[in-house]
């Protein structure tokens, strides 16, 4: 039975780009609804109790769609019946590996870098709150070099973030530091490992609409969608 997806999302939030990612590996098709999630639409909210995107909405024929909420529990579900390409390791350690990263960029780098980050040079635009805190850029900035040394010093020693296999670490990580370097914020001469991993995610097939988002009002850094930046 053939299955009709809708991701409810915003192009520039990092939680949609991972789902965005894992449906491309997988090539599944879908359909898409751009949110203005910040907004708290109603047709959001009653999908979504939280107002949080993104959503996933399966259709299998005339049975009761199934509703997704928020990129874990849609990573999840992805993973656990569209399972090839596999985005998790069969080797257990491999996989812990890449869930514990998940966790990394979803929490602690969203704490300690990117929120500050993209709160002022995303967040105070969209809601009309005047020009960026150059305090809280400068505190993203110091942590997201802080970040950036860890997983340069992580991919110096693998091929992939959790280890031999692209898994769903890796499209945590692209989508969060995709989205810094939209606005120009990413360091990548400091970090060459670092860079080439991001080369090799960009020139995927799966990434190829990402580079191609724009937002009114947000204009990406001129390299953003340049293969050899």
């Amino acid at each position: 039975m053939s299955v009709e997806r809708t991701l409810h999302h915003f192009p520039l939030d990092p939680a949609s780009r991972q789902v965005r990612l894992a449906l491309g590996e997988k090539r599944l098709t879908f359909s898409e609804v751009q949110v203005r999630y910040w907004e708290r639409p109603p047709e959001l909210t009653n999908l979504n109790a939280s107002g949080l995107i993104p959503v996933l909405i399966e259709t299998h024929g005339e049975d009761e769609p199934l509703v997704l909420c928020e990129a874990r529990a849609i990573l999840d579900h992805l993973e656990e019946v569209n399972p090839e390409p596999a985005l998790l390791a069969r080797d257990a350690a491999e996989r812990a590996e890449a869930r514990r990263l998940l966790q990394w960029f979803d929490r602690k780098f969203e704490f300690e870098a990117g929120g500050y980050i993209l709160h002022e040079k995303m967040e105070k635009r969209l809601l009309g709150m005047g020009a960026p805190d150059l305090t809280n850029l400068r505190q993203g900035r110091d942590g997201l070099r802080e970040h950036l040394f860890y997983v340069d010093r992580l991919l110096q020693a693998r091929e992939w973030l959790a280890g031999k296999r692209l898994s769903l670490a890796d499209f945590a990580g692209a989508a969060h530091l995709s989205v810094i370097d939209y606005f120009g914020d990413m360091p990548w001469a400091d970090f060459p490992a670092v860079k080439t991993w991001y080369m090799k995610l960009k020139s995927r097939p799966c990434f190829r609409p990402l580079l191609t988002d724009r937002w009114p009002g947000l204009t990406p850094a001129p390299h953003y969608d340049d293969l050899d930046f």
